[in-house]
């Protein structure tokens, strides 16, 4: 749902004598939007399940969880990182996908669920990619890090790297497959996070992860993931399953043109883990809605000061925001300065923040930046600044 809200809010700002002659001060303002309140039930409780957390691609925003960031066995969802890895590599031109890789011995001989590659039978990058996402390959994780980095050592340098560099706070890498492994760990939170990042970065990974059967070597194997096979909607994306994790399920789906990202940890039963997930695809489907509310260049406020040259500088988010909200839910949007305008203004230079609540809760959080330069007025400039305010 798409509101004229920039519009709005500069007619209700200007209203409420928001133009600003105030550099000594760090100005701010609410509005309000659509100023009606919902009411939703609470997120499904998941009764058996450790963790689980339920994301709106689009904003970002976690519309339901479940002790989202405790620590967690990731089993077989650690090869999320070695395809965004590969992946990675490939857009650097470091690996292509119909590249040859050698079969190592190590490769070979790894445990596990595995798509039964061997030295000597060609392998590409991508036929190892469907059998890492598709059949949860442990040796085709093997293969593709050792083709990525040299070592399987070096690739999980690698691996904790990124994850600090996407913000994953509680995930260690201690391997490339997901094996038991002391040191291993993730959450639900950053798994929606990984799982995000990877759409976002390289959406191709989609045109994989929603294959129900994978052939090679003559061998044909169902995809690990039990919620394809049962939602229509769902396309993606990895699974793990270890006796220390659990039945782990990390899913998305596109419903209503809407991509939802739903994780489940430490499920019972494969029914279980899957019937969790659909029913918090329902749950963020029936309760919640985007709303775009900017478009990215067009000024959210336009502020007044003697002290810059032009008098007026505009201010918006220099990108699209997109929030998600209860559905019928009031919106406030929250705009303030973070400190006084002196100097000369960069476009594009962070200004303060823009906050958007509903029903009390803060939703989203993004920086209100200039929207284009402005130089330090002069002293004459200053005092026709003030002439022209004046009349």
């Amino acid at each position: 749902m798409t509101l004229p809200i920039p519009r709005i809010l500069r007619t209700a700002l200007l209203v409420a004598g928001v133009a600003l002659l105030v550099p000594q001060a760090i100005a701010s303002e609410s509005t309000a939007m659509q100023p009606s309140e919902a009411i939703i039930p609470p997120a499904p409780p998941l009764p058996g399940v450790s963790s689980y957390v339920l994301m709106d691609f689009g904003s970002g925003q976690v519309l339901a969880e479940k002790d989202d960031q405790i620590h967690a066995a990731p089993a077989s969802l650690t090869k999320l990182m070695v395809a965004y890895l590969t992946y990675q590599a490939i857009q650097h031109r470091m690996l292509s996908v119909s590249q040859t890789v050698p079969v190592s011995t190590a490769a070979w001989h790894t445990p596990g669920s595995r798509m039964f590659i061997q030295p000597g039978m060609p392998v590409n990058v991508d036929q190892l990619l469907h059998g890492l996402i598709i059949d949860s390959g442990n040796d085709a994780a093997v293969a593709l890090a050792q083709a990525v980095a040299g070592s399987r050592a070096a690739f999980v340098a690698m691996m904790n790297e990124t994850a600090q560099r996407l913000g994953l706070k509680d995930t260690h890498y201690v391997n490339v497959t997901g094996l038991p492994a002391p040191g291993l760990y993730t959450s639900a939170l950053d798994i929606a996070r990984l799982s995000r990042a990877m759409i976002q970065d390289y959406p191709q990974i989609i045109s994989v992860s929603s294959e129900k059967y994978y052939t090679y070597n003559r061998i044909r194997q169902p995809s690990w993931n039990p919620v394809l096979f049962h939602d229509p909607t769902a396309d993606g994306l990895k699974t793990g399953l270890t006796d220390q994790s659990g039945y782990c399920i990390d899913a998305t789906a596109l419903r209503n043109g809407r991509r939802l990202i739903a994780v489940v940890m430490h499920g019972p039963s494969w029914k279980k883990s899957t019937s969790g997930v659909e029913s918090l695809f329902d749950y963020g489907t029936r309760f919640f809605e985007d709303r775009t509310l900017y478009a990215g260049k067009e000024p959210v406020v336009t502020l007044t000061q003697v002290n810059l040259d032009p008098l007026h500088l505009p201010a918006g988010t220099g990108r699209a925001v997109t929030v998600t909200v209860p559905r019928g839910t009031g919106l406030l949007v929250h705009w303030q300065l973070a400190s006084s305008l002196q100097g000369t203004v960069r476009q594009g230079q962070t200004l303060g923040l823009l906050t958007f609540t509903a029903a009390g809760q803060v939703l989203k959080t993004v920086p209100l930046v200039a929207l284009r330069a402005a130089r330090e007025a002069g002293i004459v400039d200053r005092w026709w600044n003030r002439l022209r305010l004046a009349v």
